[in-house]
């Protein structure tokens, strides 16, 4: 019976294996994707946009910056902000690659700084395992945008201050 649930040393070299960075690589062009599906954010000026999904939630969109090659946004809900100024959760800053079709959350407001979360001087696996958190939750918050109706056909401008391009 243990020779049926062993797989065979052929059946393992078969199987090829991603070390972390190329699934967190892999990762962010699966975000690429959905994002793009969800806001097109390559239509999308400089400043604030929102959608309303199913929930009821406005997602807003702020294009912060349009480089050659790379589109900088943050995604929120204004409706959960504290009102103190500060944004809720989730936030997320998001660089998107136009070249290399990948989106990669650079950082998320999870209500403490980085040095909090991370300390002063990170080891590399600690800061690997820290963008792939922020990447998996990512892709699954664009799951759920997507669930709730979320598309470009439904972004618009936030109070008249973008203009789609």
């Amino acid at each position: 019976m243990s020779a049926i649930l062993k797989p065979s040393h052929a059946t393992i070299q078969r199987i090829p294996r991603m070390s972390r960075f190329a699934w967190m690589m892999a990762l962010y062009a699966e975000n690429h994707a959905r994002l793009q599906r969800l806001l097109a954010p390559e239509a999308l000026a400089v400043g604030s946009h929102a959608s309303m999904g199913r929930d009821g939630l406005e997602l807003r969109i702020d294009v912060v910056e349009r480089h050659p090659y790379t589109i900088e946004l943050q995604l929120s809900y204004p409706r959960l902000h504290d009102g103190s100024g500060a944004a809720g959760d989730p936030l997320a800053w998001i660089r998107h690659y136009r070249d290399a079709q990948q989106a990669e959350v650079t950082h998320c407001h999870v209500g403490r700084r980085w040095q909090d979360v991370l300390g002063l001087h990170p080891t590399l696996t600690t800061l690997i395992d820290h963008r792939m958190r922020m990447n998996v939750f990512f892709s699954k918050w664009l799951e759920y945008l997507g669930e709730q109706g979320h598309a470009p056909d439904g972004v618009h401008p936030r109070g008249g201050v973008a203009e789609v391009a």
